[in-house]
């Protein structure tokens, strides 16, 4: 059974408003492996020096933030902590679990919440986020796939963003159905006022809170909270790309690259187990684990006891193990 049949299956049980077996897909987001690279020689490496100097210059100043951690106070290093939380659930929570793999539903509330926590992780608009995440699962780790991981760490990790696009990329990209995105009002807005709310919120919030409610110097405001919290949040984004999809186990599925790595997951609060997402997309935890290294998990479990949250998807645990002993590499532990 291939990835692409992992979602050709009947609906199954409901369960405290859940859906708790493997559900019938709503977006673009299996493997397709009907898609053959062009051959004939790559096209050429294009850098983007634009790109390349801001992200020099961001890490740059990131360093400059940690010199200046002992100067910090301890409001200012919670708030620091605060806002990388946010930000990460805007990416985790927000663009990826909900607008990418709609594996749960979320109130109007929770969706301007998490589309404002988005513009503070700024790792472009939910739209484009949602976008090229569609295409890296549909066409993982072949031209076609944004952060292919198998031209390197560096790559996949960052250097995808110092580069023009494979064509590849760019082509499947155009060919999504896009429409659930489209009709999103939380999504389109945002969208249209992106650069505002950026500027707003992933580096004026952050700098001017510590130093309107405590004193805090606009230095250390801007330098820790800001830039070295948000340099940090892209770099445990990237790792998902690059080392989830290069160390680790593959209990689920050995065909694929993707694979468990607990680091990972603990600093992307809950995205390391990427064997078990990339097998199953649609599950709203992208681990069978529930909660454990799963910050993100918690958090959409609360905002469904809450009632802002509805339908997550989960797959069936005999479904699991049966995938397990199909196509797993042998490694796998319950829990």
């Amino acid at each position: 059974m291939t990835e692409t049949e992992t979602r050709n299956h009947q609906a199954g049980k409901q369960q405290n408003g859940d859906a708790m077996a493997e559900t019938t897909s709503t977006v673009e987001d299996v493997f397709d492996d009907t898609y053959t690279e062009k051959e004939g020689p790559k096209p050429p490496r294009m850098l983007v020096w634009r790109n390349i100097i801001l992200m020099t210059l961001l890490h740059i100043a990131a360093l400059y933030g940690l010199v200046l951690l002992p100067s910090a106070s301890v409001l200012t290093l919670a708030w620091t902590v605060v806002c990388y939380l946010i930000s990460a659930l805007g990416v985790t929570a927000g663009a990826h679990r909900l607008w990418s793999h709609r594996s749960y539903k979320a109130s109007p509330p929770l969706r301007v919440f998490l589309a404002l926590a988005n513009s503070m992780a700024f790792q472009n608009d939910i739209y484009e986020w949602a976008r090229d995440h569609r295409v890296h699962h549909k066409y993982s780790e072949t031209d076609a796939d944004p952060h292919n991981a198998t031209r390197g760490f560096f790559f996949a990790h960052i250097g995808w963003l110092l580069v023009r696009k494979h064509p590849d990329v760019i082509e499947k990209g155009k060919k999504l159905e896009l429409s659930d995105l489209r009709a999103d009002k939380v999504v389109m807005f945002q969208r249209r006022h992106y650069k505002l709310s950026v500027v707003l919120l992933c580096f004026l919030v952050p700098t001017l809170v510590p130093w309107y409610f405590w004193g805090e110097s606009l230095a250390v405001g801007y330098f820790i909270p800001g830039l070295l919290r948000y340099t940090v949040t892209l770099n445990a984004t990237w790792l998902v790309n690059s080392a989830a999809h290069i160390w680790g186990n593959r209990p689920y599925d050995k065909s694929i690259n993707p694979r468990e790595n607990p680091l990972v997951a603990f600093s992307a609060i809950g995205e390391g187990f990427h064997n078990y997402h990339h097998t199953f997309p649609f599950d709203y935890s992208t681990s069978e684990f529930g909660c454990k290294l799963n910050l993100t998990t918690a958090f959409i479990d609360t905002m469904c006891f809450l009632g802002l949250a509805t339908d997550r998807k989960r797959v069936l645990k005999e479904t699991i193990r049966a995938r397990v002993q199909r196509t797993g590499d042998g490694s796998y532990k319950s829990g």
